[in-house]
């Protein structure tokens, strides 16, 4: 566990707002010209993925903003 405030956190916070405001861009833009005649039931499926594979890199990027390292710390840590 960290002693000291570091800049980490409130640069990953804005980085990761960032990242979702451009990730969200880039979906609203180009995936409705692509999905856009398939059912609706379809699109929906395609939308929902879309919508939770933006947490695939969160947990290293949470730890990297709490230790400063990508990976996890070792248990004897």
């Amino acid at each position: 566990m960290r002693e000291e405030p570091t800049a980490r956190i409130p640069i990953g916070i804005f980085g990761l707002l960032i990242g979702l405001i451009i990730y969200g861009a880039l979906i609203a833009r180009y995936i409705p010209e692509i999905i856009g005649d398939w059912p609706t039931l379809v699109q929906t499926v395609v939308y929902l993925i879309l919508g939770v594979i933006w947490l695939l890199p969160l947990r290293r990027f949470l730890i990297w903003m709490e230790t400063g390292k990508w990976s996890p710390p070792s248990p004897d840590e």
